[in-house]
């Protein structure tokens, strides 16, 4: 008998965890490396917001249990912003608040699916994505894209994928790891397709607010209105407001999903930490002035490093339109003889950089797309530059 249930033994570590653990234990070693790994903001949160996380500390009511869904307050406070941000009017019973944007994932998955249930996944993809679904029970049907494509699924796509078995399609605009943003008529397309077959639509809206140039984010069931009773929508405070160590995240949906979703959180995680809850709620109903100032440091770095890589010869990077990552092709370096190896895929390749350019970057492998890599920009302006310029050594 197996000492690890098959279930678990088959969940794979995060890729973007693992290494950016790797680069920050180098660094505590000595090592000077520069690491691309996590996907976090490199600004502190609002003071603000950490002002009345400070104030919910020494309030007793805030020790005790609070309910399992969340603050009432909070609820009502991310119905609200919704409203204000992309224009989808949900009530505040539709809202579940979750200890980061991951449990809202894994819920999401774990209360639509049943086993052997199909996902529609776009390729590239976030890490964390397949590992829910397999969690769950059911079967990730991969949908690749590429540097060509824009990275973006077509209907067509998503119709030759669909069997008798797809319940639900999972979205994500702006992309991670891609930065990829699909224009309002695309998603409306997608949204329509999603109504006409009965499909579910979990809509990853985490990356909303960061969004470049002429790029403009779009909420599926804003534009698809009859989409709201099979549409899961999930989101939180991490990126927005720099608060990815806070850990709260929610989703929204119908009723009777949220109350299932609510009854599973009651016997995993109770409530989200109080203290989390009101920093989170000083968030979502304060001023957007740290995300503007965040998008201008983003903006010019994203600039920065597309420019960079693009000049490295065999690489090639679309400059990406949201989120914080440049996410481009090393398939015309694989197979170079780089200083006595010869990596022949990007895990070999970001392995060979990490030792001899001392950077890290995650292969695309972690994100189903092999031959691309994912370079978090969310990093100071001099380590940014300088990390790909010792690639580009590297590869020149």
């Amino acid at each position: 008998m197996a000492r690890i249930s098959h279930r678990i033994a088959s969940v794979s570590e995060s890729a973007t965890l693992a290494i950016d653990a790797k680069a920050k234990a180098l660094q505590a070693a000595g090592e000077d490396v520069i690491g691309y790994g996590a996907g976090e903001p490199d600004f502190p949160t609002p003071a603000h917001i950490v002002e009345a996380a400070a104030a919910a500390c020494r309030d007793p009511k805030n020790h005790k249990y609070t309910p399992t869904a969340g603050m009432p307050a909070l609820r009502e406070a991310i119905a609200a912003k919704t409203a204000r941000d992309s224009g989808y009017e949900v009530g505040a019973a539709q809202v579940l608040v979750t200890n980061g944007g991951k449990q809202a994932v894994e819920q999401a998955f774990a209360t639509l699916l049943d086993p052997l249930d199909e996902v529609l996944l776009p390729a590239p993809y976030w890490t964390t994505y397949p590992e829910c679904i397999r969690l769950a029970g059911g079967v990730a049907v991969e949908l690749p894209t590429t540097i060509d494509t824009g990275f973006r699924v077509s209907v067509e796509q998503l119709e030759a994928a669909r069997t008798p078995r797809t319940k639900v399609l999972l979205f994500c605009s702006p992309s991670n790891p891609t930065g990829a943003v699909y224009p309002p008529d695309q998603v409306e397309a997608i949204g329509r397709w999603a109504v006409e077959h009965g499909i579910w639509v979990i809509t990853d809206e985490i990356y909303e607010h960061l969004v470049y140039g002429d790029a403009r984010f779009s909420s599926m069931p804003v534009l698809v209105p009859e989409l709201a009773e099979q549409c899961v929508v999930l989101n939180g405070v991490a990126k927005t407001y720099a608060m990815t160590g806070w850990r709260v995240g929610w989703l929204i949906g119908p009723l009777d999903v949220v109350k299932a979703a609510t009854n599973l959180q009651s016997h995993s995680t109770s409530n989200v930490a109080n203290v989390s809850q009101v920093a989170a709620l000083a968030a979502v109903t304060g001023p957007l002035d740290g995300v503007a100032e965040m998008k201008v440091a983003y903006e010019r770095r994203r600039k920065t490093i597309v420019s960079l890589l693009d000049e490295i010869p065999g690489v090639r990077c679309l400059e990406p339109e949201g989120a914080f990552y440049a996410y481009p092709s090393f398939e015309g370096v694989l197979g170079r003889t780089i200083h006595g190896h010869r990596p022949t895929d990007t895990l070999e390749l970001a392995a060979v950089v990490l030792e001899e350019a001392k950077v890290a970057f995650v292969p695309g492998e972690a994100f189903g797309s092999p031959g691309y890599g994912r370079f978090s920009y969310a990093l100071a302006d001099e380590p940014m530059a300088e990390g790909v310029t010792r690639i580009a050594k590297l590869l020149g």
